[in-house]
């Protein structure tokens, strides 16, 4: 009965610790407020998945513009707007056409963002992971809230 029991409970274990580990190979990580500067940009760390470290810290950077634009950055330490620039949802939609080439490699969005933040010993700790075909990159950036906001009213997206 003790063996059953004993037996039962390491199969709970076991299945418990696989899932946890299928989890986190697919963990989508959101964007974390370091601060805020003085000009307005905000310091943000962030994962970027890529087919090696450029491709990887590149979607790093565009999924840090893309938290501020359209989600606000909600983790971290509370310093960035929890809002995004972009309020309605709908905007993103009627403007397809516009944030794709926004968003392209070498695109618009690279104005807006720099690696002056990131420190040599980040480059040499940053968390990552890495499989087969893809790997997953933690880079911190700076992005230029209150240029992506005038940008965006310049090109008239928002009011």
């Amino acid at each position: 009965m003790n063996f059953t029991k004993l037996l039962g409970s390491l199969s709970l274990i076991l299945l418990t610790t696989s899932s946890l580990n299928a989890q986190g190979a697919y963990y989508d990580y959101k964007a974390r407020c370091l601060g805020v500067e003085l000009d307005g940009s905000a310091t943000v760390e962030c994962y970027g998945k890529g087919r090696n470290y450029w491709d990887a810290a590149e979607q790093a950077k565009k999924n840090a513009v893309n938290a501020i634009l359209f989600t606000g950055i909600k983790e971290g330490n509370g310093g960035c707007s929890r809002d995004p620039i972009v309020l309605s949802s709908s905007i993103r939609e009627l403007q397809q056409d516009y944030f794709a080439n926004f968003f392209s490699d070498d695109g618009p969005y690279t104005e807006f963002v720099s690696m002056k933040d990131e420190r040599i010993m980040n480059k040499v700790k940053r968390n990552r992971k890495k499989s087969k075909r893809m790997q997953q990159r933690q880079v911190v950036v700076r992005v230029d809230k209150l240029g992506l906001k005038k940008r965006l009213k310049e090109d008239e997206i928002i009011d």
